[in-house]
């Protein structure tokens, strides 16, 4: 008989991921991850404010949150679900961001939009992971991309 092993969905609120990730505001693109499935899968959530720093110039007279933020809360999500499976409840090794490919921006995000990232692992080889990843607002595709990541020791006090 196989028998399907039970999957364990997690979630990260802030302080988790303030003790996973270096980055802090206003360079902390995650509030929360949820139904982390270890390495395999999970979604962050980022609440976009009128009060964060790039609305000031990006643009003033029509606030856009730029694109290359968007990919950092992508990459900032599977850095969270990589530190979170290699090494739960240890001294966290440093995160670096590898390749960005197939990026495409469809819809622009706005202040008081709810950003989704969808991370799904594409490969694992090591200390490197490879992610498919979709953001979303609404349900609507606003970004899409597909990254890589590498964990290295010597990781944030």
């Amino acid at each position: 008989m196989n028998e399907a092993v039970p999957v364990t969905i997690e979630t990260f609120d802030i302080l988790r991921l303030l003790n996973s990730l270096p980055h802090r505001y206003p360079f902390l693109m995650v509030d929360r991850v949820i139904e982390a499935r270890g390495d395999e899968s999970g979604i962050g959530i980022k609440n976009v404010s009128i009060n964060e720093p790039q609305f000031q110039g990006h643009f003033p007279e029509r606030p856009v949150m730029p694109g290359v933020l968007l990919i950092e809360g992508m990459a900032q999500t599977v850095g969270a679900l990589c530190v979170n499976a290699h090494r739960p409840g240890k001294k966290p090794p440093l995160v670096y961001f590898l390749s960005i490919d197939k990026a495409k921006f469809r819809r622009p995000v706005l202040p008081g939009d709810r950003v989704e990232f969808h991370m799904a692992k594409i490969n694992r080889r090591r200390n490197m992971w490879w992610y498919k990843g979709r953001a979303l607002v609404d349900g609507v595709l606003v970004c899409e991309a597909e990254l890589a990541a590498m964990l290295a020791e010597g990781g944030a006090s």
